[in-house]
């Protein structure tokens, strides 16, 4: 390993030890850690703003999905059809589009995908004021929609290093953003279809997509840390089989992503469809917006509160956060009220917060540059596999042991979940690496002040 190697970058070495990348630099220098590129930046602004606007569309297409196709005759089944043509191609794609991120501009792939969404959400608009709406054209747009996501997401990993030195503090501010656009959409998406119609909700989305581009159009990325580009002349086969190995080499990396697995088949995949079901049913749908509404406003407190956390083992206090979800489903299982289900959604949406902070800077200040865009692509494909599994199970679960009890397992496997990734030592153990430092050191590299490592060392 040795503390030549980039921020970042581990070698066969560390995983070997069971030590992280970050152990040899358990020191800090206080002169690397004045930060040159401070969280609230101009460039860092307009990214912030784009994340917080894809978000909000994100919330709001569901809502205007289900007001304009029931209104038009179909059913529920429809309705999950049409979400499903969007998501399938995003998660059978984005590790290609992890590929493409590393070989091309992230940030013109990124205004092509929200241009290419822009255009695809303005035709539904358009399908749907003139009254002119078939599924197969609907879960068409839905696919290209998904494709253009899976071209999209893989960039937004390497973006955010770029932009800030603390990334945890600009992946803090990013999830506040995301989780207030969270609660504002459907609130958003139901008064447009109240007032106006479902087409003014997808004429809105395709809004969200334009102001997105613009903010990414207006951008100016600094340039990127040496070696963050692939090799001249390998082949597209060779970079996405180079990202497989470089997420096999990280055991508190696929750890991770095998421990999430199993946590979107027994928690989070039922615990979607069945807490909406049970509280609507036994509550109403107000009930349900005031318990959504809850999580989401956990999920912005957990936001604040990553933003001060600073622990050297940051997957540790991550895992410790996750706990607090079992108090969501188990709340509703347990049937405790409106009121102790809206306390329980704040808690695990605190936890929750917390952990995906946490999750997203450990990937992006510990992998390399030049895989970046793999490795995320392969954390997003891992971390969906397995919620439509789990959504597809909650039915015929529900049926036999009855809704509750499968909130109540849910929760359980929560506290399981939340254990074996604390019972990983690579997970567990995993030291934080000084993004300051290392963004001083890149900085050097490229003025030629130090040597730039061999390809063959940085790993």
């Amino acid at each position: 390993m040795g503390g030549e190697a980039p921020a970042g970058q581990v070698t066969a070495r560390s995983e070997a030890s069971g030590r992280g990348p970050g152990e040899a630099r358990g020191r800090r220098d206080p002169a690397a850690e004045r930060d040159p590129r401070p969280v609230w930046s101009r460039d860092f602004a307009l990214f912030f703003v784009a994340r917080a606007l894809a978000r909000l569309g994100d919330t709001i297409l569901p809502v205007a999905l289900a007001a304009g196709l029931l209104q038009y005759g179909y059913g529920v089944g429809a309705v999950g059809l049409a979400m499903a043509a969007s998501a399938a191609p995003f998660a059978g794609l984005v590790i290609f589009g992890g590929v493409i991120a590393d070989r091309f501009s992230t940030r013109k792939l990124m205004i092509g995908a929200d241009l290419v969404r822009l255009v695809t959400q303005a035709l539904t608009a358009g399908l749907f004021f003139a009254g002119h709406v078939v599924l197969w054209q609907i879960c068409l747009i839905g696919a290209v929609n998904g494709v253009a996501g899976a071209v999209f997401q893989p960039g937004v990993a390497s973006t955010v290093p770029r932009l800030a030195t603390d990334v945890q503090g600009a992946n803090g501010a990013i999830r506040i953003a995301e989780s207030a656009a969270q609660l504002a959409g459907p609130a958003l998406a139901g008064l447009l279809v109240a007032f106006a119609s479902a087409g003014a909700v997808f004429a809105a989305h395709a809004g969200t997509y334009a102001l997105s581009a613009l903010c990414l159009l207006l951008l100016r990325l600094p340039p990127a840390a040496p070696g963050s580009h692939v090799r001249h002349g390998s082949t597209f086969r060779a970079e996405l089989a180079e990202g497989w190995r470089e997420f096999r080499a990280r055991t508190w990396l696929w750890g991770v992503i095998a421990v999430w697995c199993v946590y979107m088949i027994f928690c989070w995949g039922p615990t979607v469809p069945l807490v909406a079901t049970e509280v609507v049913q036994q509550y109403g749908p107000r009930a349900y917006g005031l318990v959504n509404s809850a999580l989401g406003a956990g999920t912005v407190i957990g936001g604040l509160i990553a933003l001060r956390l600073r622990p050297r083992r940051m997957l540790r206090v991550g895992s410790i956060a996750l706990f607090a979800f079992a108090c969501f489903p188990a709340s509703v299982g347990a049937g405790l009220g409106v009121a102790a289900m809206s306390a329980g959604a704040v808690i695990a949406g605190a936890g929750l917060s917390v952990w995906g902070v946490m999750w997203a800077t450990s990937v992006q200040t510990q992998v390399a540059p030049d895989v970046l865009n793999r490795i995320h692509a392969y954390d997003v494909a891992g971390s969906l596999a397995m919620m439509p599994v789990g959504q597809a199970l909650a039915g015929p679960a529900a049926t036999v042991l009855g809704a509750d009890n499968v909130l109540l397992v849910a929760g359980v496997m929560t506290l399981v979940a939340a254990t074996a990734l604390l019972s990983v030592p690579a997970i567990r153990d995993l030291v934080r690496v000084d993004t300051s430092a290392s963004a001083r050191a890149a900085g050097l590299r490229a003025t030629g002040a130090i040597p730039e490592p061999a390809r063959g060392e940085q790993r």
